[in-house]
C-alpha cells in the first residue's frame, strides 16, 4: 500500500515586509495543496494499475512514474519555500552558515549578488543553496522548472521559486530583482541555519 503524504501548515506571519502580500502567498499555498494532492493521486493511480495487471498496464505506470518527479519536487520544493518564511523574518547569525557562505565566497554580500543573479534567470524554476556532504562545501544551482537538474546527493538549505505565480500579483514580470530582496527581508534565516547544522550533524 503506497504512504499517503499528509499537506504540511506554516505558521506564516498576517503581513510581510516589502510589496509581498498575505494575499499572494494564500494563493501560492493553494498550488501548493494540489502538489500533495497529485502526488497522492499518482501514487495511487500507480498501485492500482500495478495490483490489476502490471505487464498491460505497463505504458500508463511508466508515463505516471514520469509525471510523479514533477508532482513531489513540487510538494517538497515549496515546503521548504514556505517553511523558510514561517515564524517572521529572522536574520542570519554569525554561526555555522554565515562561517562557510564568508569562506567559499569572501563575504556574505558577493554570496549574494552571485545568488540573486542565479534567481534572475530567464524562464521558470528555482534558485537553490544546497550543501554538498560529499566535499563539504555549498553550492549555488538552478534547476528548471522543479524537477530537473536537482543536485544528486546534496541536502537544499535554502529554496526560492521563481515561478512567475510567485511575485506576478505583487510585482510585474519585470520585478524579479524586487521579489528577491523582499523574499530576503521576510526570510526566517534560522531554518536553514537548522538546515545546514543538521547536514554537519551537529
Amino acid at each position: 500500500m503506497s504512504m499517503t503524504y499528509e499537506e504540511q501548515r506554516f505558521d506564516l506571519p498576517e503581513t510581510f515586509q516589502g510589496k509581498l502580500s498575505r494575499e499572494s502567498v494564500d494563493e501560492h499555498l493553494t498550488l501548493y495543496s494540489g502538489y500533495v494532492k497529485h502526488t497522492n493521486l499518482i501514487l495511487e493511480q500507480i498501485e492500482a494499475l500495478r495490483d490489476d495487471d502490471a505487464d498491460a498496464n505497463g505504458y500508463q505506470i511508466g508515463e505516471l512514474r514520469r509525471r510523479l518527479g514533477f508532482e513531489f519536487d513540487g510538494m517538497r520544493n515549496h515546503e521548504h519555500y514556505f517553511a523558510s518564511l514561517a515564524g517572521g523574518p529572522v536574520a542570519l547569525s554569525d554561526e555555522a552558515l554565515k562561517q562557510q557562505i564568508e569562506a567559499q565566497w569572501g563575504s556574505y554580500d558577493n554570496w549574494f549578488d552571485e545568488f540573486k543573479q542565479m534567481a534572475k534567470t530567464r524562464g521558470v524554476g528555482w534558485a537553490n543553496l544546497t550543501h554538498d556532504p560529499a566535499s563539504g562545501q555549498l553550492l549555488n544551482y538552478w534547476n528548471d522548472e522543479q524537477h530537473l537538474g536537482h543536485l544528486t546527493g546534496t541536502r537544499p538549505v535554502l529554496m526560492l521559486d521563481m515561478w512567475e505565480h510567485s511575485f506576478v500579483y505583487d510585482y510585474k514580470p519585470s520585478g524579479k530583482g524586487e521579489y528577491i530582496d523582499d523574499f530576503f527581508a521576510n526570510l526566517n534565516w534560522a531554518i536553514p541555519e537548522q538546515t545546514f547544522a543538521e547536514a554537519h550533524g551537529q
